[in-house]
């Protein structure tokens, strides 16, 4: 006698799509407009209709694989089959509403008085002091904690940060809005996504402070905990362009624990004095090195990170913090050259003194509150 298979009923199958997240805008794809339908035939077959944004959608491949992933386990069905058609253009203006809300005026999202995402600037006084490793662990250290982090890549002549997260996809366009692409859960956008191989990016100040001000405005990150900026070497343009465009933001100084890098350091984050942004915290990088035997090697000196939080400290007038020291580890290099940053990592690189100190900074990042003070609470007077 032929099993009796029960038949897949349309409340479970429904309930399955909603766990489906688009990639890119990492929300359900029935929140989003883009479940088309669904029907079941009697021998238990699935077909599923998906409407992707654009035609040329380069994950597309992943929303069907997820779909049939959610489908697969449901008791009844015999097969799944998804049929990918594309969003015309009222609908994709009804998607944008759904992000954005309606009427949803052009602007810096981060700077509305309702929005309680922490920006960290991450600043340097001079290159070669890991600031762009460092920036990309922190944001996946928080991502793995839950949080909803974003990474800009404001270092537009030095752009490093696609690498270092294994990213080699471009954005998708929506119109004129830009979907970042998304890696270890943190969504990033550089302008390394936009040039053809290897080429240099040759502009001047004020190409730099548009090309800046369109990935606050057009890269819909949505709702993050965290937003980091990894900025060029130095208080130049772009520097500048951060304190206008994003006058709350707050700066992470990254020094070694070299005088002579501590000392440019320092000016780094003394630009804080002339544009009224806060100091996040100091953190120094390859501290030291740990060798076989357990000892240490101070390859760069010693207390560099130390001497800029207390200068910093004297110059603002306020207690700046040494956040923490990450030692040297070949790893965190071997990591970033792969694109698999060392917070992630397995094993022994994972247990490391450095992948230990970039969590417990991340941490302590995390764990601080925005502030609501002058920010809309929602509420009124019973």
């Amino acid at each position: 006698m032929t099993p009796h298979h029960p038949q897949p009923d349309r409340q479970s199958v429904q309930r399955a799509l909603e766990k489906v997240i688009d990639p890119e805008l990492r929300r359900p794809i029935t929140e989003l407009g883009m479940l088309k339908g669904f029907s079941i035939d009697d021998g238990g077959a699935v077909t599923v209709e998906v409407l992707l944004t654009i035609a040329g959608c380069p994950l597309r491949d992943t929303i069907t694989g997820d779909v049939e992933k959610s489908l697969a386990t449901l008791p009844g069905i015999s097969a799944v089959s998804v049929v990918l058609d594309v969003m015309t253009q009222e609908q994709r203006t009804a998607l944008k509403e759904r992000l954005k809300g309606p009427g949803a005026e052009r602007g810096i999202p981060f700077n509305d008085p309702s929005s309680l995402t922490r920006v960290y600037a991450v600043a340097s006084g001079k290159g070669g002091v890991g600031k762009s490793s460092v920036t990309v662990n922190l944001a996946c250290a928080m991502a793995a904690q839950g949080l909803r982090v974003g990474i800009i890549d404001a270092d537009v002549y030095g752009f490093s940060i696609p690498g270092l997260m294994g990213i080699t996809g471009a954005p998708t366009r929506v119109d004129e809005m830009i979907l970042p692409p998304v890696a270890y859960g943190v969504k990033t956008i550089s302008i390394g996504m936009f040039v053809s191989g290897n080429q240099p990016v040759a502009w001047r100040g004020p190409m730099l402070h548009r090309a800046l001000e369109q990935f606050l405005t057009d890269v819909y990150f949505g709702d993050l905990d965290a937003l980091f900026l990894d900025l060029p070497p130095g208080t130049g343009d772009i520097a500048i362009s951060v304190s206008q465009l994003l006058p709350e933001s707050r700066i992470l100084v990254v020094t070694t624990p070299q005088s002579a890098a501590a000392d440019v350091a320092e000016r780094a984050g003394s630009i804080a004095a002339q544009t009224g942004q806060q100091i996040a915290g100091v953190i120094e990088n390859m501290s030291w090195l740990e060798l076989e035997d357990g000892s240490r090697m101070e390859v760069f000196g010693a207390g560099g990170g130390q001497v800029v939080a207390e200068r910093l400290s004297s110059t603002l007038d306020k207690d700046i913090q040494l956040l923490g020291s990450v030692p040297l580890d070949p790893r965190l290099r071997e990591g970033g050259d792969r694109g698999e940053p060392i917070v992630l990592a397995g094993g022994p690189a994972g247990s490391s003194p450095a992948a230990k100190a970039l969590r417990s900074i991340a941490a302590e990042l995390a764990s601080r509150p925005r502030g609501l003070a002058g920010r809309p609470l929602g509420v009124s007077p019973a």
